[in-house]
């Protein structure tokens, strides 16, 4: 199994940064994407950032420019680089682990960002 630990989320002034950390264990070898989703109050999650094993990434339209995902192969880790945050940021991340065939394998628990005016 895969086990994800968050961290890095917390109230941030509108043009600020943040720091998003997802830590992996148990099967890495079974991970293939690691990404970002978030989830505000009252909307469906969305998908804000992913990276492949190949390095490959994509991003939401939204965050182009603005969030950088990249990963530290030698800590399993994953981050999100937020730069020049927005009040509409404002949401509960959550790092999701898939496999090659796309089953999501584990949710982190969620951590919260607030971007204030």
């Amino acid at each position: 199994q895969v086990q994800l630990v968050e961290s890095g989320g917390g109230l941030v002034q509108a043009g600020g940064s943040l720091r998003l950390s997802c830590a992996a264990s148990g099967s890495i070898s079974s991970i293939n994407v690691m990404a970002w989703y978030r989830q505000a109050t009252g909307k469906q999650r969305e998908l804000v950032a992913l990276i492949i094993n190949s390095g490959s990434t994509n991003y939401a339209d939204s965050v182009k420019g603005r969030f950088t995902i990249s990963r530290d192969n030698a800590k399993n880790t994953v981050y999100l680089q937020m730069n020049s945050l927005k009040p509409e940021d404002t949401a509960v991340y959550y790092c999701n682990a898939r496999s090659a065939g796309g089953l999501t394998l584990r949710w982190g628990q969620g951590t919260q960002v607030t971007v204030s005016s």
